[in-house]
């Protein structure tokens, strides 16, 4: 029997996950089971719990995914000299997830996919760490873009770095957010108003 190759199995495990993503964002968590999935990516069974034993451990991969790549934009940004600033940041990382790369291309149903999976952390341990891992990770990232904030001369260093990364992520959660709720919130929505809100001046430095 042919051995099967790495990039074989690479692109299985990518359509599947792409495959129960479309699902997910389509049907809402609860009402998708194993079978929609096997539908939709049109295997078997037995190819699908080859890699994936159900659809919780389809959700925590989905999850895992988004956060690797949100860290790596920040990484990324980070080691740019000088780095982009928040609103610029923001918008690209922001479009490059939730707009460019939907599974299925609905943009409210997949920031509500996003909003299931959060309520989910309350009963699933394992997704919770699956969250939290991810939520930390892009704190740690967002600490280091700070610090080349600071570096570069852009930002005080009167405020400790921890507390602008948790801000600048509970500002692309409520993005998130208002997308699930009333959709067609555009990246440039988000970016504009950082833009005016990073634009204003204490009347001390006036």
């Amino acid at each position: 029997m042919a051995r099967v190759s790495q990039e074989h199995l690479d692109a299985r495990r990518r359509q599947i996950l792409d495959g129960a993503a479309r699902c997910f964002a389509r049907n809402g968590f609860h009402a998708t089971s194993m079978q929609d999935v096997l539908t939709e990516v049109g295997l078997s069974a037995g190819a699908v719990y080859r890699y994936f034993s159900g659809k919780e451990e389809l959700i925590a991969a989905n999850a895992a995914e988004a956060f690797t790549k949100i860290r790596a934009a920040f990484a990324e940004a980070a080691d740019t000299t000088p780095p982009p600033t928040p609103d610029v940041l923001l918008g690209h990382v922001l479009g490059h997830v939730l707009q460019e790369e939907i599974p299925g291309g609905d943009r409210q149903a997949y920031a509500r996919l996003i909003l299931q999976v959060w309520s989910e952390t309350l009963r699933n341990e394992e997704l919770f760490q699956t969250l939290s891992d991810g939520y930390h990770g892009m704190r740690a990232a967002w600490g280091l873009l700070v610090d080349a904030y600071r570096e570069s001369g852009m930002m005080a260093a009167d405020v400790p770095a921890d507390r602008v990364a948790r801000t600048l992520i509970a500002t692309a959660q409520g993005y998130i957010a208002q997308q699930a709720l009333f959709g067609d919130v555009r990246v440039e929505v988000v970016q504009d108003g950082l833009r005016g809100l990073m634009s204003m001046r204490s009347q001390s430095a006036s």
